[in-house]
């Protein structure tokens, strides 16, 4: 198995790392090229870079299809502006800011590219390390604040890692949910990180994204019903992720 970073030191056991600029499209096809893989597990991500996160997302399916490789593309639920109904597997991309563009662009790329591609929608993503636990305990000490106005379903890093290798052994195309059962606000998260681990709570700083200024989808709640019929992998719930003391 070969993984990439573009940066950094990367320990994988098992795992062969390579050095990669996916917006360097010259290199993303020598390397694919040159490991032949059966099946390509894609992940191009930036914040606020549009090189990266779009342009590298149709860099890595070209190279994936030159070889035949079957090509599992990670998006996001960034690309659809909010609304209080839950979102379908085959909602049109509704991006409302410069993130969510790129992640609807990368799509629009992958699936022009590669029409048997499967683009996994997906939410906050948890896990050991996670940057929205660490906001969490940053917000809970004075640090950060979390917004009350902002639904996402949280999915934990080897749910979805799982989810994702599972489809690999299948024909799945197109955009398809995978994301956890609960729609929590960010400032939902907090308290439950909060729990988890013992802080109190009353020092949790939270707002709105109106009241910030902050442009960005409100409500966005993932329907994976597809997903969880479709895969051996259980989606669990941030409540079941963030249960004191897992």
């Amino acid at each position: 198995m070969v993984g990439t970073c573009h940066s950094g030191e990367i320990g994988l056991p098992g795992v062969e790392v390579r050095r990669l600029d996916v917006t360097d499209r010259a290199a993303v096809v020598a390397l694919v090229a040159a490991v032949r893989p059966d099946a390509v597990v894609a992940t191009p991500y930036r914040y606020g870079d549009w090189a990266v996160t779009a342009d590298g997302a149709a860099h890595v399916a070209y190279a994936a299809a030159r070889v035949g490789a079957r090509l599992v593309h990670i998006s996001s639920d960034a690309l659809h502006a909010g609304r209080p109904e839950a979102y379908a597997d085959d909602d049109p991309p509704t991006p409302i800011f410069p993130y969510g563009a790129a992640k609807a662009a990368a799509e629009t790329a992958v699936r022009a590219i590669d029409p048997g591609a499967v683009l996994v929608r997906t939410s906050l993503i948890l896990g050991e390390g996670s940057k929205q636990i660490q906001l969490c305990r940053d917000a809970l000490a004075g640090r950060a604040t979390l917004f009350t106005d902002e639904l996402r379903c949280p999915i934990d890093v080897g749910d979805l890692a799982a989810a994702a290798l599972e489809l690999v052994g299948t024909d799945v195309a197109g955009p398809l949910n995978v994301a956890g059962p609960n729609a929590v606000s960010r400032a939902e998260l907090g308290l439950l990180v909060a729990h988890r681990e013992g802080i109190d709570p009353a020092g949790l700083k939270t707002t709105t994204g109106a009241g910030a200024g902050v442009v960005r989808p409100t409500e966005v709640r993932l329907d994976s019903t597809r997903a969880v019929g479709l895969l051996r992998t259980r989606l669990r719930g941030v409540s079941e992720l963030l249960a004191a003391g897992r």
